[in-house]
Formats: structure tokens, C-alpha cells, sequence
């Protein structure tokens, strides 16, 4: 599983959304899996930061799961049984099977962003793309979905989630790609992840907001 991690405003967000083509690319192409991200968009799944959801859109959290299965039939294709089993499925993974009817305003933060997992789960996709899984979640919901995560790496799947909490990326995450407007250092996380690096990265920045999660990471090294 790979992190992305950089101060506020660094573009970590940006870059996901440009790799995407959520938003334009000011040059440049993005592949993966050997053929460009457009011919590979199938084997993909993104959950995007919760922020960026209109949750009182009148839809059930069935709903939203199911939504992960129309690449398979098609906007307007009708979803078979199965497909409505598979869904609730992905729910049991995510701990909200007793949530499917439930309108997806009237969810916790925690519980939302597991939704939007479950939807993802629900795509099998080969590559999950996602934009700060923990951001306002307890910490049981943070448990839950790094045990899916992890899951899903077991699979053969390849993660890669914008972080910002600096203290769970060596317990979380094999891999690393630091930024701020630019590349800083990518790589392993025992080797990449280090000090020098995140000042580089974080700058003044780090010393007024991340002193306790630097002592944690020169203690584990």
C-alpha cells in the first residue's frame, strides 16, 4: 500500500484528480497497467474525500454500493439479483449491512466514508485510488477500514491512499511519495519515510504541527 503525504495545499489531491482526468492535465500522460489510464479506467475505483459528496441526495447506502456495479451493465442496464446480493456483501465487509436502507445523509462522517469504500469494493477493481480515507473518522471506523484495506492488498491489490496523519504511515503503508507542489521523495517507507525527507516537505510547517508524530518516527527507526 502506498501513501501520499505533503503538507495542506501541496497537491496531493490535485494529483489524484489530474491522474484521473477529473480535472485537466496541464501536459503529460498517465498509465497503468501498461495501457493509458482512459483503456485501464474499468480496473479502477476512487473514493473521493467526503467533503465532495452531496449527502442529502435523496439515495440509500444500497444505492450508492450498487452505483460500483453499473460499469458492468451500464448506465441505463437493469442490476440482476446477484448484483444486489454482491452489494450487500460489500456492506458486511464494511460493517453497515444493517445501514442499506438507510438514507446516506442520516450517516455518521465514519459511517459515509465506509460507503463509499463498500462502493469501491463493489467495482473489484485491480487499483483503489483514495483521497484521505481517514479524515474525520473515530477510531474504529479508521480500524475497520484499514482491515479492508489491508484485505484488499492480501488480494493482490494495489492501494494508494493521500494520508495525513504522519504517525500511522510506517504501521499503514510499504511505500511513500512525498510532495509539496513537487516530487520530494518516493520510495520505500523505511527508507524514504525519514526526517530530512519530511522536512523537505513540510518545511517550517512541520516543526509547529507535527512534532509528536516525528518523535514517533525517530523512535521506530
Amino acid at each position: 500500500m502506498s501513501a501520499i503525504v505533503g503538507p495542506n495545499g501541496a497537491g496531493k489531491s490535485t494529483l489524484l484528480k489530474a491522474a484521473l482526468g477529473i480535472i485537466p492535465r496541464l501536459s503529460g500522460e498517465v498509465h497503468v497497467f501498461g495501457e493509458t489510464i482512459r483503456n485501464a479506467r474499468a480496473r479502477i475505483a476512487y473514493v473521493p474525500q467526503s467533503a465532495s459528496v452531496d449527502w442529502d441526495f435523496p439515495t440509500t447506502v444500497l444505492d450508492v454500493v450498487q452505483m460500483g456495479l453499473y460499469r458492468k451493465v451500464g448506465l441505463l442496464g437493469r442490476l440482476s439479483g446477484q448484483a444486489r446480493v454482491q452489494a450487500h456483501e460489500c456492506l458486511e465487509r464494511v460493517g453497515l449491512e444493517d445501514f442499506a436502507n438507510r438514507q446516506i445523509g442520516q450517516l455518521s462522517g465514519g459511517q459515509q466514508q465506509r460507503v463509499f469504500l463498500a462502493r469501491a469494493l463493489a467495482q473489484d477493481a485491480d487499483l483503489f485510488l483514495l483521497d484521505e480515507p481517514f479524515a474525520g473518522v473515530d477510531a474504529a471506523t479508521e480500524r475497520a477500514i484499514i482491515g479492508v484495506l489491508k484485505l484488499l492488498k492480501d488480494d493482490g491489490k494495489t492501494v494508494v491512499a493521500v494520508h495525513h496523519n504522519l504517525a500511522t504511515v510506517r504501521d499503514y503503508f510499504d511505500h511513500v511519495f512525498l510532495i509539496n507542489v513537487r516530487r520530494i521523495a518516493e520510495g520505500p517507507v523505511e527508507t524514504t519515510f525519514t526526517t530530512d525527507n519530511l522536512h523537505a516537505a513540510y518545511g517550517g510547517r512541520l516543526a509547529a504541527t507535527h512534532l509528536t508524530e516525528l518523535a514517533v518516527i525517530d523512535g521506530a527507526r
